[in-house]
């Protein structure tokens, strides 16, 4: 059975001129699908198997990111339903000359597990071990009590 740190991941996008919108920021459709190619590689990690986005809950952005500064997000599996895999996700902000970041988004997507011909497949059940797979669960669960019901 995976674990919670098995699909754990983060990558980096430095912001280019062509990742920005009028104001000289990220915009916001570019930071939506580095998270959620992100949360995929972490939901078909745990599955083992293709997955497709199903649903994308709340997605507030509490801060612009410039151009020329780094789009960090991070993502993990922290539920499992038959077919179904929720992953966690945050963006923050990074000066690439300092390492300084700051939280400018957070969400959480739903994916499925799918065979060759698109069919939903079971998932196994995701296992919690150790002190940081509990904080990265107990996180992301805490955001969705927060956000629940609040689309």
């Amino acid at each position: 059975m995976p674990n919670i740190s098995e699909t754990y991941l983060e990558n980096r996008w430095r912001v280019q001129p062509n990742h920005a919108n009028n104001y000289g920021t990220v915009h916001g459709g570019n930071v939506m699908k580095w998270m959620d190619e992100l949360g995929a590689m972490s939901a078909m990690r745990f599955a083992g198997e293709p997955c497709v986005t199903a649903s994308i809950d709340r997605m507030d952005f509490h801060r612009p990111i410039p151009t020329g500064e780094v789009a960090v997000i991070e993502s993990f599996v922290f539920d499992e339903g038959r077919s179904s895999v929720n992953v966690h996700l945050r963006a923050t902000r990074e000066n690439p000359r300092t390492g300084e970041q700051e939280m400018t988004t957070e969400s959480q997507f739903v994916f499925v597990a799918i065979d060759e011909d698109g069919s939903p497949v079971p998932v196994p059940d995701l296992t919690v071990e150790g002190e940081r797979c509990r904080e990265l669960r107990e996180r992301a669960l805490a955001w969705r009590e927060a956000n629940d019901g609040e689309h």
